[in-house]
């Protein structure tokens, strides 16, 4: 539905830019079709599974709705997994077709030689040599080959569209599926919160197998906007591609806007273009914020959100009656977790079920429901069972929610420290760090101590060029939080451990001293 608005209202329009290639919807048009009627030659049918392993381009785009047209289920993969690991996945989904970039050839033979039911890849590039247990088609090839009417399939509101794989409680991914009707609602609460319009152009700069970026994939496309692809994030391309390509709106990941704000080279380039930053997929410092909208002289909307809710909940965009306050008051809402999303019912919770006091103080669990969540897990009705209450997500998020019904996470459940009796959440000792004029990165987490419990423990990248204590930052720390909350030891660390979608991961910093 999406795409064919988009060839209807906007068919000469630019759709896509990727480097120095530029197609028109039209002409994506044209090749999702073929695309499409490629992987029906496949004998691939509604429901079967595809997969694709590729960084941020235009056949990543053209992969989605190719999928859907054919009623196909999509499985984006993180191509910084190992060769086992995306195995796994494309045993558990039962995919047949892969598509994936030249760039993986090394990955994707330690990925043959695992057992996968997979019956052929489509290669983006240069062809591989070849294996003799599936067949390889070149991706440009397998378009232009398949010329022809096409007419998608018919499809149910309620058969999956996506399959997202993310950590299960067992140690396995497990695949959350998304509906077209999950994925086309969230299109349009995006649209409307958002206020999308054809002259908007996105940039595609985090990755686009990540949620974080791929509905964008969607509602961009319905209004007839632009996408802008950026392959892989390295702080400086990204800054010349939003100033070269004009982009006026992305959703990047805290560490990327991170590095981006404290580039030594940031105020080079020209970001008059940008009308909002958006940011999701961990939690944010106010002094972030507060850097970023210095920087990029534009409007700012905290977001957070699930793979399995597709993923938006929240967005932390003012009530007009907030827009009247004075900045540091409206900068306190911006770097909050946010209201809820126009497509979704959103409650914070006690260990009874019964809704947090109001206060900005009572911590509970976000519980949510609506047509933009997750029907469950992939062939795992436990792990489904496990996730709802009462039609409720358990997201297993903690917050407090303030009068004006905004919410703000203080931690992940399993993040939270508990040192002598005392609850610390880590995202208030990560907001004091960040507050340090010499920090690039923080990441606090617990380790295990004989009197306390836990004791609160910050790894910590300084700035290029810059020196400090141990001493030095703990002391700072203090001058701003109980002395119960200040990290007890301070590690230095070159670079913090990335999830594939660039998220801080506290679990590689954590898990060694409770294994010892």
């Amino acid at each position: 539905m999406t795409l064919k608005k988009a060839l209807d209202l906007y068919p000469d329009r630019v759709a896509v830019v990727d480097g120095d290639r530029s197609f028109t919807y039209a002409k994506i048009g044209d090749r999702v079709a073929g695309l499409a009627r490629f992987f029906q030659a496949q004998a691939i049918q509604p429901q079967d599974r595809i997969s694709v392993l590729e960084v941020n381009s235009h056949a990543f785009l053209e992969t989605y709705y190719a999928a859907a047209g054919i009623g196909a289920i999509l499985n984006p993969i993180n191509y910084r997994l190992a060769a086992r690991e995306v195995a796994y996945i494309l045993r558990d989904s039962g995919t047949r077709w892969l598509v994936t970039g030249s760039r993986f050839a090394s990955l994707i033979k330690g990925i043959l030689e695992e057992d996968t039911p997979l019956e052929g890849v489509v290669w983006i590039g240069d062809r591989p040599d070849a294996s003799p247990e599936v067949s390889y088609f070149s991706y440009d090839e397998a378009i232009k080959s398949h010329t022809g009417p096409f007419e998608p399939v018919t499809v149910g509101e309620n058969e999956v569209a996506h399959l997202y794989y993310t950590s299960g409680t067992t140690g396995r991914p497990k695949g959350v599926m998304l509906t077209h009707k999950n994925v086309c609602l969230h299109a349009l609460g995006t649209i409307a919160e958002l206020k999308l319009v054809d002259s908007d152009a996105w940039g595609h700069i985090a990755p686009m197998f990540h949620l974080a970026d791929a509905w964008a994939t969607f509602a961009v496309t319905w209004v007839g906007g632009r996408h802008v692809m950026v392959g892989q994030f390295e702080p400086q391309a990204v800054m010349a591609t939003i100033e070269q390509q004009r982009i006026t709106l992305s959703n990047l990941i805290p560490t990327m806007l991170n590095l981006m704000i404290k580039h030594p080279r940031v105020d080079e380039f020209d970001f008059s273009s940008l009308r909002v930053i958006l940011s999701g997929g961990a939690p944010i410092a106010p002094q972030v914020v507060k850097n970023i909208t210095e920087v990029f002289h534009c409007d700012y909307i905290q977001t957070y959100g699930m793979t399995e809710t597709s993923p938006y909940l929240t967005f932390s965009i003012l009530k007009k009656h907030l827009q009247d306050l004075p900045p540091d008051e409206q900068l306190k809402y911006k770097s909050r977790t946010g209201r809820p999303f126009i497509a979704v019912d959103l409650k914070v919770v006690d260990d009874t079920g019964k809704p947090v006091t109001a206060d900005d103080q009572q911590v509970g669990e976000i519980w949510v429901r609506g047509d933009t969540i997750t029907p469950g897990y992939w062939n795992n009705p436990e792990e489904t069972q496990q996730a709802f209450t009462d039609g409720w997500l358990r997201t297993g998020d903690l917050a407090v929610v303030d009068t004006e019904g905004y919410v703000n996470i203080v931690d992940r459940k399993k993040d939270m420290i508990v040192t002598g009796g005392e609850n610390v959440y880590s995202t208030e000792v990560e907001n004091v760090l960040y507050m340090h004029p010499k920090v690039l990165e923080a990441a606090v987490f617990g380790v295990p101590d004989e009197k306390w419990g836990e004791a609160v423990t910050a790894a910590v990248v300084l700035k290029e060029n810059e020196s400090a204590t141990a001493k030095e930052i703990i002391q700072f720390c203090r001058e701003y939080q109980a002395a119960y909350k200040t990290p007890k030891t301070i590690v230095f660390l070159d670079e913090l451990p990335k999830t594939g979608s660039g998220k801080i991961t506290k679990k590689a910093l954590r898990d060694p001293y409770w294994k010892k």
